[in-house]
């Protein structure tokens, strides 16, 4: 691939990011991982030998590649050469089990899966897709090819996240959303190219794409530590001298109970930031008196805008609890259910307009009817066609403009730094053949944001034991209930609906 004429620099593919920092910094270290490191010339002569080898595979601009690979160098290099090969790559999540990985092949109709034979072997068992498999340790380390033309608006990216109707949606994004959303969030937060920012989040996460985003938009290193053990990540910040390290909630209380993280600063660490959830007044105050060098940035976001609000620093201590104010280049409106402004102080849904809002929902007009519609209060001179995220989140504005959370208008479970939706569970826990009845719920947990909790009535024969087993085999760790409680009967409505609410309060009889 050529490097574009600077003109090219804010529009078309988003593998020009890449190629435009390889060209500045061709020796600089771009990746640091366990196996070692890698430049961001390194990076794009391996992006473009993975763009080469999907166009001799029969990878055409526009069909879908998914990409199932450890984090590290050859995922970012994957991604990139599926951009480049002019494909929409749709990443994997690496905790995924076969029932879930199959869903995102057959969902996005996955033309081929970029993956490697370790990952493939360490599922419990085979996955049964149409898609051809392809081999990372098959593709050359390097290799010269040219970025298929994209336009901003053309899809780059499909991010599968739970939906309330029981499996994952997919959120088309496009070049251009990608592009907006790094150029905000590296304004906003100062990203530099002499930064090192930890890579903690797994890349099929909208948040953790983001920081590769913003390392090669800028230039700057990206630290991957794949392991969960906070004493390790610890140990990795400060051997790598990270400069910005962003979490969400769960992963900053884990981070707050090593007394090496707590006790002692990390004095490379100049930026903290935490999204996928609200961090804790408590947390938010110890965090600012344990590394009180770093500056902590509180956000807020959905899949489908990627980022829509951010709580300055010099607020953090005043109000720990606020998820701020629009992002650069965004705007956030709060309505009422007849979609009229919201005084302060009143609690309305919230609304997001700007250049990261996505295209919608992959194959899914209905939903995305629902979520992605007009701008209900077009400022003079907006286009008509211009559509608003509707995020379902309920929200209120103080006198000052600052945003605070109140909830959400689903059931949707926020836990570990995902959204979990709750018929996605009972489906696999009927898939289990174990239980003839089942309500999955959460509940607050101090370490999760929120535990998944399964209310289960077991068929004559059932077992819960059997049931668990099942579980663990085909949930990935965040949506596996953290406890089962077995009933005779759920409680239902008058219309014959389940009763959540009511089954909860029934007592506890746990399994």
């Amino acid at each position: 691939m050529t490097t574009p004429p600077a003109s090219m620099r804010l529009c078309g593919n988003l593998v020009h990011t890449l190629l435009e920092a390889a060209a500045a910094l061709p020796t600089k270290t771009a990746v640091i991982e366990a196996e070692g490191a890698s430049t961001w010339a390194d990076l794009a002569a391996r992006a473009q030998a993975v763009a080469t080898a999907l166009a001799d595979s029969g990878i055409r601009p526009g069909d879908r590649v998914a990409i199932f690979l450890p984090r590290g160098a050859g995922a970012v290099a994957s991604f990139f050469g599926v951009l480049g090969a002019g494909a929409i790559a749709v990443i994997v999540n690496e905790t995924l089990r076969p029932r879930q990985i199959e869903h995102i092949l057959n969902h996005s109709t996955a033309r081929l899966l970029l993956t490697i034979p370790a990952m493939m072997d360490r599922l419990p068992r085979a996955v049964e897709t149409t898609a051809s498999l392809v081999s990372l340790s098959d593709i050359p380390a390097s290799g010269t090819s040219e970025p298929a033309p994209r336009v901003d608006g053309d899809i780059a990216h499909i991010v599968y996240t739970s939906g309330s109707t029981g499996l994952p949606k997919g959120v088309t994004i496009s070049h251009g959303n990608l592009r907006a959303g790094a150029q905000s969030v590296v304004g906003y937060l100062g990203i530099t190219e002499d930064d090192r920012i930890a890579s903690l989040l797994p890349f099929s996460f909208d948040y953790g794409l983001s920081q590769l985003l913003c390392a090669a938009q800028t230039g700057a290193t990206l630290v991957v530590e794949p392991s969960p053990v906070p004493q390790r990540i610890v140990r990795t910040l400060r051997a790598h001298e990270v400069t910005v390290l962003p979490a969400v909630p769960p992963l900053w209380q884990q981070l707050l109970n090593v007394e090496a993280f707590r006790a002692e600063r990390l004095l490379s660490l100049r930026i903290m930031t935490n999204t996928g959830g609200r961090l804790s007044t408590d947390a938010v105050r110890v965090l600012r008196e344990c590394q009180p060098q770093a500056r902590l940035f509180l956000m807020y976001g959905l899949t489908e805008a990627f980022r829509s609000t951010y709580l300055s620093p010099s607020r953090a201590d005043r109000k720990p609890n606020s998820i701020g104010q629009a992002i650069p280049g965004a705007e956030i409106l709060v309505l009422d259910e007849e979609l009229a402004p919201c005084r302060p102080g009143e609690i309305g849904e919230l609304v997001h307009r700007g250049p990261t809002v996505a295209l919608g929902y992959w194959n899914d007009p209905e939903a995305t009817a629902r979520v992605f519609r007009p701008h209900p209060l077009r400022p003079p001179g907006t286009p008509d066609a211009e559509r608003v995220v509707f995020s379902g989140d309920l929200v209120y504005r103080d006198e000052e403009g600052d945003l605070f959370f109140v909830g959400r208008r689903d059931t949707m479970i926020k836990t570990l730094g995902y959204r979990v939706s709750p018929d996605e569970v009972v489906d696999v826990l009927h898939a289990s053949g174990e239980v003839v009845e089942a309500i999955v719920t959460g509940e607050p947990d101090a370490l999760r944001g929120s535990q998944v909790v399964a209310y289960v009535v077991l068929r004559e024969d059932g077992d819960l034991e059997r049931l668990r087993a099942f579980s663990a085999r085909e949930l990935p760790r965040y949506m596996q209930p953290s406890r089962f409680e077995v009933r005779p009967a759920l409680r239902r409505t008058p219309s014959g609906k389940y009763d959540a609410a009511a089954t909860v309060r029934d007592g506890h009889d746990p399994g």
